[in-house]
C-alpha cells in the first residue's frame, strides 16, 4: 500500500508483525508507523527488519489539537492500529484507517487535515461494537491499541484527554460479551538455559525448495508458563534432561499456544528462531520482550505480589527458577498489554513432566484426539466423542483431561471412582445435567469484571452461576452416591459458599439489565433509597414534559408541537413550517430545518436544567452502586473461581459418566503393571460411525512374550484401526474415563509415539521419506520400556530392500529390552519380518482375518495369531474400481514374481508383448538385489546381469554337438545351483 496522495510521503511502510495466518505467503502490509517507543521492551520478531519511520515534515501549527494528539499517543505505539475513541465512534487515520477499511470492510473517508491542505483517511467502528471488530484485526496478523477519552467532555478544558487503555494482540484478546469459547486461549512465555556441558539437540529441518539440512541446538533447559487472561489459568513447568527442544514444542502445541513471548536475547539466536518457527508453523505469533522480565529476581518480586503472598515456595516454584521466570515474564506481558493487575489471576500451577504422559503434536495429529487430520475440525476426533458437557468451563476443562493423561494410578482412581458412581445412578445424573444448563461462564464473567470490562449482566452471570452451585450442592447432599467418591465429596464441599454473593447481586440488580453500565436502569428498585428518590424525579420529569407538551398544543393550536430532546439543544420544542404562523411571540427560535424550526421557552429550559441535573446525579450514583458490588464481588474473586473448578470437574466427571453408559463403556483396571490387555476393545469414535457394526478385538501387550506384535494383512481390513483403538483405549483410561472394552488391565504408559501415516512436507523441504525417518529417530531416541509405540510400516518412498532393511533393524532395537523394550504394534506389507517370531525375544505375528470366496475377498476385521499369509494388494485394486484388465494383469506378473521369490538371490522374468523382462537383478559386483520394473536397454542386454546370461549369449547352438550342448548345460546347471 502507497501512501495517500499530499500526506505524508516520507512516512515508510510499516511491516505487519511476523505470522502468517493459514499458511498463506508473508505478505508487507504498510501502516503509519513513527519512530518506535518501546518503553515497554516489547517487539514483534520478524523474518526481516522492522522499519522505523521518522514524524512527518509538518509544522505544528499547521496541525489541528487533535491530530496533534492522535500523533503523540500513534507515535507511542509505531507497530500497532491504532483505534481512537471520539465520542461514539473509534476512529482511525491514515493508513490504519486503509487497513481497517480493507481488512474489516467499512468505509474509507477522509477528513480536512488543517492549514496546509489535502485529506486525512479515516474508517471508524461504533463504540459499542468494537468488541466484534477487534478478533477479526487479530486474526488477520494485526496488533491494536486501543485509546479511550479519560475524562468527561462536558468538564474538559480544550480537548479530551485520551490514554491507550488496552493492547489486543493474540494472546490477550478478549472475547465480545455473549460469545461462548469453549477452549482456552493461551499466552505463553518461554525462557531458555543453555547447558555448561555442551552438546546439543539434533533437528533436522529444510527450507522451502532445498533439501534437508541438520541444525545443532545447544543442550538446554527451558522454563515454560501458559496464561489464560480470560479465566486466570495459569501453569508453569521446567523442561530438562533429553530431548528438551522437542519436548518444548510438545508443550506449546498441547496448549495450542495463540502467542509466544522470548527474551529478546533468545529472538536474536536464528538457528532456534528458525527451528522454533518451522516446528510450530507460520501461524504462530512469535514475541520478543525485553530480558529483565524473565530473570527470576523480577519474576518473584512480581508474582509475590500479584499473588499477596511472601514466598513462592508453596506454590512449587521455589526449586523451579526457569518456571519462575517464564511466568514472571507471561504475566508481565499480560498486565503491560491489558494496562491492569489481573485481579481474578490468584495462582499458578506448576506441574512436572512426569506428571502426565506425553502425546507430542504427531501423535495427537496422528491419532486425531482434538482435531480432525483431514480438515482440523473437532468432528471425527476423540474430543467430539468425549465432550458432551453442558458448561463453557467444563468444555475447557475435558480437553484438559483428554491432552494430559494423568501417571498417577492413585489419581486415576479417584477420577474413576467419581465417574463409576455418576454411571451407576441415572437419576442423580439426570439431576446434574439440567442443573449444570443454566450455568453461564462465570469464569470469562469475572475476568470482565476484573479488568474493568464487566456490566451488570456479568454480575448476573456469576450470580445464576452460584445459585446453580448451591442447587447441586444440595442435589449431591441429598444422595448416597457421593459417598462412594472422595472427589465428588471435595467437589460437593467446593460448590458452597456463594451465598453472601447471591444475596448481593440478586438485591441489588435488575434481570434483565442493559448491555452497558452506562445505559442506567441496572440497579434493583428498593436497594438505594437515594437512587429510588432520583429514578421518581426522573419520573416526574418525563410526566412534566408530556403535560408541558399537552398544554402547549392546546395553547398553541399547533396539534403537530413536539417537545423533543439533543445533546446540541438540550429540550426544545419542534413546529412544522405548515403551523409557523401559529407560534407564540414569547418562542425563542434555535434552529431553522427544512422542513421545520425549533423554538425553546424560558420555562422549558428552567425545567431542563433541574432534569438534567437530576439525570447526571442519578447516572454518577448508579455507576458508584456498580463500581462497589463490583469491588465486593472481586473480594470474594478466589471463592468464586473454587466453585467454578468445582462445577467444571462435576461436569466432566458426570459427562464421561453419561457417555460410558450410554456408549456400554467398561472402568478399566489402571496400574503400574506393564501389561496392556483389553477384552473387546473399540474404537471410540469409529464405532460411532460405522455402518456395518464395528467388530471388537483383544489388544494384548507386555514386557515379555506380547512386547513387539507384527501385524500383517491387506489394506483396508483394520490394521490401522486397531494400532489406533489401542492408543486411544490407553488415553482414555489415564484420563479417568472408562473405555470401550468388555474389560481392561492397563499398566501405566508414559508416553505414546505414533508413526502412522505420511505425506511430503513440502514446507519444510522434506520427502515422504525423510518425514518418516524423522519420526522413527524421534521414537528410536526417546522411547523407554514404559511406551506405546505404533509403527504404521517403515520405508516408503524408498527402494524395497532398503525399506525392509530399516524396518528389521529398527524391529530389533525396539524389542531388545537392553535398548528400549517398549510394547509396540507394527503394522507392515514386509512379510519377511514375520520370520523374526521365534527369532526375537517378544516378537510376536498377528494378522487381520480374510475370507476368500468364488466372488472376491471379505475382511472380517479380525485379529488373529499368526502371520498373513499374502497382502492382497491386487484384490484390493479390483475393490478400489481398477480396470478388470489391468487387475488380471496384475495377477500374472503377481505369479510370476512370486514363483521365483528375489530375495533368495534368483533372477525373476515376466512375459510381456516385448519378450521377457527381467525384474530383479543382483547389483554390479555382486551387489544387494533390486527390483526392476522398469530396464533400461542397457540392463537388458548387459553382460553383467548374471554369469548364466552371460554364458548362454556367448553360445551358438548350431555350432555345438548334442554333447557340447549337454555338458554346457550341466555347467550352467551347476553355477546356478552355487
Amino acid at each position: 500500500m502507497h501512501p495517500p496522495a499530499n500526506s505524508m510521503d516520507d512516512f515508510a511502510p510499516m511491516v505487519k508483525y511476523d505470522w502468517n495466518p493459514g499458511g498463506r505467503e508473508p505478505r508487507r502490509n504498510t501502516a503509519l508507523s513513527l519512530p518506535a517507543a518501546h518503553g515497554n521492551g516489547i517487539k514483534h520478531v520478524h523474518h526481516h527488519l522492522m522499519h522505523h519511520m521518522s514524524v512527518p515534515d509538518i509544522e505544528e501549527k499547521d496541525l489541528t489539537p487533535l491530530m496533534r494528539q492522535y500523533l503523540a499517543i500513534k507515535k507511542q505505539h509505531p507497530d500497532k492500529l491504532l483505534m481512537y475513541r471520539m465520542g461514539d465512534f473509534y476512529e482511525l487515520f491514515f493508513e490504519d484507517a486503509e487497513i481497517a477499511s480493507r481488512e474489516l470492510d467499512i468505509v474509507l473517508t477522509a477528513r480536512d487535515k488543517g492549514p496546509y491542505g489535502g485529506k486525512i483517511p479515516l474508517a471508524g467502528v461504533p463504540y459499542h461494537a468494537i468488541d466484534n471488530y477487534l478478533p477479526k484485526l487479530v486474526k488477520k496478523g494485526y496488533k491494536v491499541a486501543v485509546a479511550e477519552q479519560v475524562e468527561d467532555p462536558r468538564k474538559a478544558k480544550g480537548i479530551v484527554k485520551r490514554e491507550v487503555v488496552q493492547i489486543v494482540t493474540p494472546g490477550t484478546l478478549m472475547l465480545p460479551e455473549g460469545t461462548e469459547k469453549r477452549s482456552n486461549t493461551y499466552l505463553a512465555a518461554v525462557i531458555r538455559k543453555v547447558s555448561e556441558e555442551g552438546g546439543g539437540d539434533i533437528q533436522t529441518s529444510g527450507v522451502r525448495g532445498t533439501s534437508e539440512q541438520r541444525i545443532v541446538l545447544p543442550r538446554a533447559s527451558y522454563g515454560v508458563a501458559h496464561l489464560d487472561i480470560t479465566t486466570g489459568d495459569f501453569h508453569a513447568t521446567e523442561i530438562t534432561g533429553k530431548e528438551t527442544f522437542q519436548r518444548l514444542v510438545s508443550e506449546l502445541m498441547k496448549f495450542q499456544s495463540e502467542e509466544i513471548v522470548i527474551p529478546d536475547s533468545l529472538a536474536s539466536k536464528e538457528d532456534f528462531m528458525q527451528e522454533l518457527r518451522l516446528q510450530l508453523g507460520d501461524d504462530r505469533p512469535i514475541t520478543s520482550f525485553a530480558d529483565h522480565h524473565f530473570l527470576e529476581t523480577y519474576a518473584s518480586t512480581l508474582l509475590k505480589e500479584q499473588f499477596r503472598i511472601v514466598s513462592l515456595d508453596g506454590m512449587g516454584l521455589g526449586e523451579m527458577p526457569l518456571a519462575m521466570g517464564a511466568a514472571g515474564a507471561v504475566l508481565a506481558y499480560a498486565r503491560e498489554n491489558q494496562m491492569t493487575d489481573l485481579q481474578h489471576v490468584k495462582g499458578v500451577k506448576v506441574y512436572s513432566g512426569s506428571e502426565y504422559m506425553v502425546l507430542d503434536p504427531t501423535t495427537l495429529r496422528n491419532l486425531e484426539v482434538l482435531r480432525s487430520y483431514r480438515d482440523g475440525s473437532v468432528k471425527g476426533t476423540l474430543l467430539e466423542v468425549l465432550d458432551r458437557t453442558r458448561t463453557p468451563m467444563g468444555s475447557r476443562l475435558m480437553r484438559n483431561w483428554i491432552q494430559q493423561p494423568l501417571m498417577d494410578v492413585d489419581l486415576i482412581g479417584r477420577r474413576q471412582d467419581a465417574v463409576e458412581a455418576l454411571y451407576d445412578d441415572l437419576f442423580l445424573r439426570s439431576d446434574i445435567k439440567e442443573s449444570l444448563r443454566k450455568v453461564p461462564d462465570m469464569e470469562r464473567s469475572l475476568m470482565r469484571l476484573s479488568l474493568g470490562r464487566g456490566s451488570a449482566r456479568d454480575l448476573n452471570a456469576i450470580g445464576k452461576a452460584l445459585e446453580s452451585a448451591e442447587e447441586l450442592k444440595n442435589v449431591l447432599e441429598g444422595s448416597k452416591t457421593p459417598g462412594r467418591s472422595s472427589l465428588l465429596c471435595e467437589i460437593s464441599e467446593e460448590l458452597g459458599g456463594g451465598g453472601d454473593i447471591i444475596e448481593l447481586i440478586s438485591s441489588a440488580v435488575v434481570d434483565d439489565p442493559p448491555l452497558s453500565i452506562r445505559e442506567g436502569g441496572m440497579i434493583r428498585e428498593g436497594y438505594s433509597p437515594e437512587l429510588d428518590e432520583l429514578a421518581e424525579a426522573a419520573k416526574d420529569s418525563r410526566q412534566w414534559l408530556k403535560g408541558f407538551e399537552k398544554s402547549e398544543r392546546k395553547r398553541t393550536g399547533i396539534r403537530s408541537l413536539k417537545v423533543r430532546f439533543n445533546n446540541v439543544f438540550g429540550y426544545y420544542i419542534e413546529v412544522t413550517k405548515a403551523n409557523l404562523e401559529m407560534v407564540p411571540e414569547e418562542y425563542i427560535r434555535k434552529q431553522t430545518l427544512v422542513n421545520s424550526e425549533r423554538f425553546i421557552t424560558p420555562e422549558l429550559k428552567e425545567k431542563e436544567a433541574l432534569i438534567l441535573n437530576a439525570q447526571e446525579r442519578r447516572s454518577r450514583l448508579e455507576l458508584s452502586i456498580f463500581e462497589d458490588l463490583r469491588n465486593r464481588v472481586l473480594e470474594s474473586s478466589g471463592r468464586i473461581q473454587t466453585i467454578a473448578a468445582a462445577l467444571a470437574r462435576l461436569d466432566v466427571v458426570s459427562t464421561i459418566a453419561e457417555v460410558s453408559a450410554r456408549k456400554n463403556y467398561r472402568r478399566p483396571r489402571v496400574d503400574t503393571g506393564k501389561r496392556i490387555h483389553i477384552k473387546g476393545s473399540r474404537h471410540p469414535v469409529i464405532e460411532e460411525k460405522a455402518d456395518w457394526g464395528f467388530v471388537p478385538n483383544d489388544i494384548r501387550l507386555d514386557n515379555e512374550s506380547h512386547r513387539f506384535i507384527i501385524l500383517t494383512g491387506p489394506n483396508m481390513a483394520g490394521k490401522s484401526t486397531y494400532m489406533r483403538q489401542a492408543a486411544l483405549n490407553v488415553i482414555m483410561a489415564q484420563m479417568g474415563s472408562f473405555i470401550p472394552a468388555d474389560e481392561a488391565t492397563i499398566g501405566v504408559v508414559d508416553r505414546i509415539f505414533t508413526r502412522v501415516g505420511a505425506s511430503d512436507d513440502i514446507v519444510r523441504g522434506q520427502s515422504t521419506f525423510m518425514v518418516e525417518m524423522l519420526e522413527l529417530a524421534n521414537i528410536l531416541n526417546s522411547a523407554t520400556a514404559g511406551s506405546l509405540v505404533l509403527l504404521d510400516e517403515i520405508g516408503r518412498g524408498t527402494s524395497t530392500f532398503d525399506g525392509l532393511a530399516i524396518a528389521w533393524a529398527a524391529t530389533e532395537f525396539i524389542a531388545d529390552m537392553e535398548k528400549i523394550g517398549a510394547k509396540t504394534i507394527f503394522a507392515t506389507h514386509y512379510h519377511h519380518l514375520t520370520g523374526l517370531e521365534g527369532e526375537l525375544e517378544g516378537v510376536v505375528n498377528y494378522s487381520m482375518a480374510v475370507k476368500e470366496g468364488p466372488e472376491g475377498i471379505t475382511f472380517l476385521r479380525k485379529v488373529r495369531r499368526g502371520p498373513a499369509s499374502r497382502s492382497y494388494g491386487v484384490e484390493v485394486a479390483g475393490l478400489a474400481g481398477i480396470p478388470p484388465e489391468v487387475v488380471e494383469r496384475a495377477r500374472e506378473i503377481l505369479g510370476k514374481l512370486e514363483s521365483e521369490d528375489p530375495l533368495e538371490g534368483r533372477a525373476v522374468a515376466v512375459d510381456s508383448k516385448e519378450g521377457s523382462v527381467p525384474v530383479s537383478r543382483r547389483g554390479k559386483g555382486g551387489g544387494p538385489l533390486q527390483m526392476v520394473l522398469f530396464p533400461t536397454e542397457e540392463m537388458l542386454s548387459s553382460e553383467d546381469e548374471h554369469p548364466v546370461l552371460s554364458e548362454l549369449s556367448r553360445m551358438d547352438p548350431n555350432n555345438m554337438s548334442p554333447l557340447q550342448a549337454l555338458e554346457a548345460l550341466y555347467k550352467l546347471k551347476k553355477e546356478l545351483d552355487g
